[in-house]
């Protein structure tokens, strides 16, 4: 191997290969051409000649087909360097890695003084360049500025292999300190040739690379974010007055390595769009302050620039960077994503009042980086659909199924919990609209799940600006439209005002006649035991019923059935007021007839359901099985009314035996009738009255859900089906004694009157009275602590004549003793 190719390999491949194919240019002409700048190069010029020295050289077609690849991705100069290393009889990026790095392009070398070339300028410009967009090549590059032996010439372009961690176009301290840059001993030199010395070594350390006199001393962490500050040592052989200034222009580097490293992170996809939107815009920033470093090297070069200018011209970038560098390191170290790093930057913008360009750079930063964000609000407020892979939008879909798929009590749940808000997630920009968002895409799923297309009015731009609120009214627009659209669909298409009229009729007993067809063709069903019930029959007659009562002209009688519960009314609303358990599950049955567990179901299908949802229903149904019961125990009562013919045939005093018994079921008629009077008339009929006077006025879906449901917690309150007191269970007590002291007079009728007979009767007015009174007292006791109430009522409706005064009183004073 001869000399020549011992000390420049790559000159040695192509020379050869030129001669082989009788190419008409040199080895300088090649390298000239894959040196040329991005913007007056050709990559089809550049593989005609790689095809023109390659000819008869064996697996050249393959050869050139794996450069035109290199050539889409990597440095020109390394597609020739990867080239000519299949021709070469060494590998020619291992020799170059092994050249001692001042033979190609010396720190320093016995002419540093001397003027620096032109061609090197353009060299360090297209290098600072190629650094910028990423161009930088990984290997040892020949450059046309070997022969500057001239003033101190920047390093070659070789990086050594980086961390695994770091991105190849990334310059760090620590991935170079395999590198040993020769270091003369200058303190005797003059201070303006130390100057030109200290200025390339600036120039080195703005760039992410080590110089001879300024080395980084050491790399502190920020935090658990991984993200350091460097420090950086100036030789002592550098004058001290060069080296004050400098230390005031080293923290831009500082600044520098800590946003690129940002960028390295960021790039990442599970880092979320909006840091990979921030890194971008970040990105393009570094581009111009690479280029503010090529304007520099190139004033040093002609011999025009001084430590002073330089801190002079890169004053305004230092504040800048110092501003971008903090607001990343706050990123990494606190570990945002999405909504949060928007939040931070929106705030520094209020921060920065004051140093207008530092704000301006930062505004601009946000809104490049919310453009992700924004276009998965837009798609959510605009179709109803969320588009969001890593999890950064403020609105989460909790859907795990399909459609088809949904569990039976879907609808209850589809409002509250298919979508929920994270308020973690959510830009302080949207704070206040946040709830809007929300419910606009909520209404336009539901439109699109009823197969209607969702067509906005206009055409939706939605950009935010920290300088205007245009994306605030985007929004409350988008929310109109989706609101009254969706009103349009429950109110008018599917009727909802029709199904809840339905409702009331059935299972609030509006519709009278029904009911007592009803409970007629369903007595002696309803009376069995409830496992001997069959569920069949009641649907049979409850059509039956429904088809000769004037419910034969309600459009939605076919939605109602029957449904026999396995618990009792207590049992219910225990579990639904105390949030315990579905109490729709499967539980063992009470020893209970079919009437205490027997229930109207109302099924209405999408989007309906989301009002009419099984919780709603549940709540009609306590309502129904109150009254319903209460129904039969005045049909009982009244019953045996027709048992007073019987004391016509007694004599005078044995029919003396039989007032008593009918004083108590006169007593019992005017309790039960009263409070059935004041449930259906002062509860229901005014709460109903308020609530079709609020549904003629709602604006949106979630009005109409929250004025339905303080309908039904008015209703249920003031019917005492709320297990904060124990009034039903009260109630429930007074039922049952009335029921067993109708059974009694049925069994006793045919009796001849007995002593034994007035003392059973005296034995049930004593308890009748007494929880009729225990009933009263608990009554007036939470009418006290709620005056809003209409508990009061009730008692006045009872007692209306004081005659359990009395009684009360003796029942307080004994409660006072205890």
């Amino acid at each position: 191997m001869d000399t020549y190719s011992t000390k420049d390999p790559m000159r040695a491949a192509l020379k050869k290969l030129i001669q082989h194919s009788n190419a008409p240019f040199t080895a300088d002409d090649v390298l000239r051409e894959f040196r040329t700048t991005k913007e007056k190069r050709s990559n089809r010029k550049l593989l005609k000649i790689l095809e023109i020295i390659s000819k008869h050289q064996p697996k050249s077609e393959e050869y050139l087909l794996e450069a035109s690849k290199l050539l889409e991705k990597k440095d020109p100069f390394y597609c020739l360097l990867n080239f000519l290393n299949h021709y070469s009889e060494t590998n020619i990026m291992q020799a170059i890695r092994k050249k001692d790095l001042s033979t190609s392009t010396p720190l320093l070398s016995k002419k540093m003084f001397e003027t620096v070339t032109p061609d090197s300028v353009s060299e360090i410009k297209e290098r600072v360049v190629l650094a910028a967009t990423g161009g930088l090549t990984r290997v040892g590059q020949n450059t046309s500025a070997a022969n500057m032996s001239g003033s101190h010439s920047p390093p070659p372009l070789a990086l050594p292999a980086c961390n695994k961690n770091h991105t190849d176009g990334v310059w760090d301290y620590r991935t170079i300190d395999n590198l040993h840059f020769q270091q003369n001993n200058i303190s005797a030199i003059p201070i303006s040739s130390q100057e030109t010395l200290l200025l390339y070594d600036l120039i080195y350390c703005l760039t992410g690379m080590k110089g001879s006199y300024i080395t980084s001393e050491e790399c502190v962490s920020t935090g658990r974010g991984e993200s350091t500050t460097v420090k950086f040592k100036i030789s002592e052989q550098i004058h001290s007055s060069l080296r004050d200034i400098a230390k005031e222009i080293l923290p831009l580097a500082s600044y520098f390595t800590c946003i690129e490293q940002f960028i390295q992170k960021a790039s990442f996809t599970e880092c979320g769009q909006v840091l990979q939107a921030l890194s971008e815009a970040l990105n393009n920033l570094i581009r111009d302050y690479y280029l503010l470093l090529a304007q520099l090297e190139s004033e040093l070069n002609v011999g025009n620039l001084t430590v002073h200018k330089m801190l002079f011209y890169v004053r305004p970038t230092l504040n800048t960077m110092d501003v971008l560098a903090a607001v990343v390191s706050d990123i990494s170290e606190n570990e945002l994503r999405g909504g949060q790093v928007l939040t931070l930057l929106y705030n520094k913008i209020s921060a920065l009042t004051g140093d207008e360009e530092s704000q301006k750079f930062v505004i601009q930063l946000t809104q490049l980086a919310s453009v992700p964000y924004m276009e998965i609000l837009q798609l959510w407020v605009q179709k109803g659909v969320i588009c969001d892979p890593q999890q950064e939008f403020l609105v989460e879909d909790n859907e795990v199924i399909r459609r088809e798929e949904l569990p039976e009590h879907y609808s209850a749940d589809y409002w509250e919990k298919r979508y929920t808000i994270r308020r973690e997630r959510i830009p302080c920009f949207l704070e206040k609209v946040s709830d809007i968002i929300l419910r606009t895409g909520k209404y336009l799923n539901v439109i699109r799940q009823c197969g209607k297309k969702v067509t906005p009015p206009q055409i939706m731009n939605l950009q935010f600006s920290p300088t205007n609120q245009n994306h605030i009214n985007v929004i409350q627009n988008a929310y109109q439209f989706a609101s009254k659209n969706l009103l349009e669909v429950l109110l008018k298409e599917n009727e909802l005002m029709g199904h809840l009229m339905s409702v009331k009729r059935y299972l609030l007993l509006h519709q009278g006649d029904f009911i007592t067809q009803f409970m007629d063709a369903c007595e002696e069903e309803l009376a069995k035991n409830v496992d001997k019930v069959l569920p069949m029959t009641l649907e049979n007659l409850l059509g039956l019923t429904l088809r000769l009562s004037s419910a034969k002209h309600d459009p939605y009688k076919d939605d109602v059935h029957c449904e026999l519960l396995t618990y009792d009314l207590v049992t219910q609303m225990s579990k639904i007021m105390n949030n315990e358990e579905e109490y729709w599950q499967s539980h063992d049955r009470l020893d209970l007839n079919g009437l205490e567990c027997f229930a109207f179901r109302y099924e209405v299908k999408w989007p309906v359901s989301l009002v009419l949802n099984h919780i709603a229903i549940s709540k009609y149904q306590m309502l129904f099985r109150q009254l319903f019961y209460c129904k039969h125990v005045e049909r009982q009562l009244c019953k045996i009314w027709k048992e007073n013919s019987i004391a016509k045939k007694f004599s005078p005093q044995a029919a003396e035996l039989y007032r008593s018994a009918f004083t108590l079921r006169q007593r019992m008629m005017n309790a039960v009738q009263n409070l059935e009077y004041y449930m259906m008339i002062e509860v229901i009929e005014p709460n109903w009255h308020i609530f079709i006077q609020n549904m003629n006025k709602v604006e949106n879906v979630d009005e109409v859900l929250s004025f339905h449901q303080d309908f039904l917690d008015s209703c249920l309150k003031n019917c005492m089906l709320t297990d904060t007191t124990l009034l039903n269970r009260s109630i429930f007590k007074l039922c049952n004694i009335c029921l067993k002291f109708c059974e009694f007079i049925q069994s006793e009728s045919s009796m001849v009157p007995s002593d034994t007979f007035s003392e059973r009767v005296k034995r049930f007015d004593l308890e009748f009275t007494g929880i009729l009174i225990g009933l009263i007292k608990q009554i007036n006791d939470v009418a006290s602590d709620n005056p809003s109430d209409r508990f009061i009522n009730l008692v006045h409706r009872i007692n209306f004549n004081s005659f359990y005064n009395q009684q009360i009183d003796k029942l307080c004073a004994k409660d006072s003793m205890l």
